[in-house]
């Protein structure tokens, strides 16, 4: 099944997709040019779910793994119903539970195996990420959470890598695609929320690095840096023009994989991302305000206020 859109001129990927100077891509190349299927972890709320759907409206057969089994078999069975009897070829769900809080590198890189046994792996999506509920000082970041955020924001993500790595290289393709964050890149510090925009930062330059080792092999390696996007967790009242949501994101996202090593898929977090730069001090100091306040909102919630 080809999947080609309008050619559009400018600048290249490593597969010969073009890309317009403003922004606005086009893929001129089919995500089949990477292999038929894609395995992503994390995939039942918010971005992570709505980035299955869209990759799903590409043609890909899917893997998915989650912890939760539950919303795994819900996202499955919705995937099949939205997709499965419309399109030229019925997509195929695989799943996968795996508890990526408490399972070791070993074990994680065996479910990966299991997910992807006997399938031509093209994409691998390390989307998987757990933050703090609310913001909080560090020395209120407990053991558990500390441990299960590592293990969850980096520890899988690497082992996840390492469990395809091996597969793209014999084959000369693929891509991989790293859930990064804005918190990491666009502003110099990230108080109250330091443990989380550390795991980012870390899985930004571990995708730089890795992208110029493989590059020559063939495959795309990617970590999208997005700001905000209207999820439970930045606790919007509305939605903001510069803030999208997860199906807005999601769209730009699967766009631009196969681009830049380190992008913001959504034009206008590129606008965020300019003017944060440009008045980082202003930025700090709002936004330390800002997440005081939903810091004393989820205490109050806890009743330890």
């Amino acid at each position: 099944m080809s999947l080609t859109n309008k050619e559009n001129h400018g600048t290249q990927n490593k597969n010969g997709a073009s890309i317009n100077n403003n922004a606005s891509v086009a893929c001129s190349f089919s995500f089949y040019d990477y292999g038929s299927w894609a395995v992503v972890t994390g995939t039942t709320d918010g971005i992570r779910k709505a980035l299955v759907f869209e990759l799903t409206s590409k043609g890909l057969n899917l893997g998915l793994i989650s912890w939760n089994p539950s919303k795994l078999e819900a996202t499955s069975s919705e995937l099949r119903d939205r997709f499965g009897a419309t399109t030229e070829v019925h997509h195929i769900v695989k799943t996968g539970v795996a508890d990526l809080m408490k399972l070791s590198g070993e074990e994680i890189a065996a479910a990966i195996a299991r997910a992807t046994e006997g399938i031509d792996v093209g994409l691998l999506v390390n989307n998987a990420g757990l933050a703090y509920p609310y913001p909080r000082c560090f020395h209120e970041v407990d053991r558990e959470l500390m441990e299960s955020m590592l293990r969850v924001n980096v520890n899988a993500a690497l082992w996840a890598t390492k469990g395809v790595i091996d597969g793209t290289l014999k084959r000369k393709r693929g891509a991989i695609l790293n859930s990064g964050s804005g918190s990491s890149v666009c502003i110099p510090s990230f108080p109250l929320l330091t443990l989380y925009a550390s795991t980012k930062a870390f899985m930004a330059m571990f995708s730089r690095s890795i992208d110029l080792e493989y590059k020559e092999a063939g495959i795309d390696i990617q970590c999208q840096v997005p700001p905000f996007i209207a999820t439970k967790m930045i606790m919007l009242r509305r939605r903001l023009m510069l803030v999208p949501s997860p199906e807005m994101f999601s769209r730009a996202s699967v766009r631009w994989i196969g681009y830049e090593r380190q992008c913001n898929p959504y034009w206008l977090h590129a606008v965020q991302g300019f003017v944060i730069r440009a008045t980082d001090a202003f930025t700090i100091w709002y936004g330390q305000r800002y997440l005081k306040w939903m810091r004393q909102e989820g205490l109050e919630h806890d009743g330890l206020l």
